[in-house]
């Protein structure tokens, strides 16, 4: 079984798994998903929706963070992992957007990576799931798993983007995104299935017998 016909068996049980999926941070609009995005680095979505709750019905716009000022963002994001970074991008970016962009999100890859604290992760759900752009959302657990599954030989999440978006057609990437993630979190855990009881890897590489070491991106 070569990589295409692997392709072809997983969407087929993704599709089926998960037939409607829900994007699982919250947002207000196309700002306050970015805002959001940028900061699910290094933490879970939960931990973000639970901080993000009480912010976004009184700040959701590039003015609101701008007037709030880097202190009191960092106040108010603090449970989040790494939050003073994270502040000091958001009241940079809102600045930017405000001068450079009207105060809108741009709706380009290469303007939203000239964002701080935006890289092409971030750019890429930004595009997929605020502006319906198709792209395909690479990050260090879809790499694992891609490689697992036998879709990727790739050692870096860039060649793991170039190599999924060449086997899954361009229509289905936005929702394959959250599908392996959702599916990577719910049957095929790094410490649980190690390549050796999902359906998907039972399916694929029915003689696996040996756990699959996968590479760090």
């Amino acid at each position: 079984m070569n990589e295409i016909q692997r392709a072809k068996i997983i969407l087929k049980i993704l599709n089926k798994t998960y037939p409607t999926i829900k994007v699982p941070l919250k947002s207000r609009n196309v700002f306050t998903l970015l805002i959001s995005v940028l900061l699910s680095a290094q933490c879970t979505d939960i931990n973000v929706n639970n901080v993000t709750k009480n912010i976004y019905p009184k700040y959701h716009r590039p003015e609101h963070f701008v007037r709030l000022g880097r202190k009191k963002i960092e106040r108010l994001i603090k449970k989040i992992g790494i939050f003073r970074i994270k502040a000091k991008s958001i009241y940079n970016l809102s600045k930017i957007l405000i001068n450079e962009h009207g105060g809108k999100v741009p709706k380009t890859f290469e303007e939203l990576e000239k964002l701080p604290g935006v890289g092409h992760k971030t750019a890429s759900v930004v595009m997929s799931q605020g502006f319906g752009f198709p792209a395909f959302a690479i990050d260090t657990h879809i790499h694992r798993l891609a490689q697992r599954w036998g879709l990727t030989n790739g050692k870096s999440v860039i060649q793991t983007e170039k190599d999924l978006k060449k086997l899954f057609p361009k229509k289905n990437w936005n929702k394959l995104h959250l599908q392996i993630i959702y599916y990577g979190r719910e049957y095929c855990k790094a410490r649980y299935c190690y390549g050796l009881t999902c359906k998907i890897c039972t399916t694929c590489y029915p003689n696996r017998k040996k756990p699959v070491k996968t590479l760090k991106a």
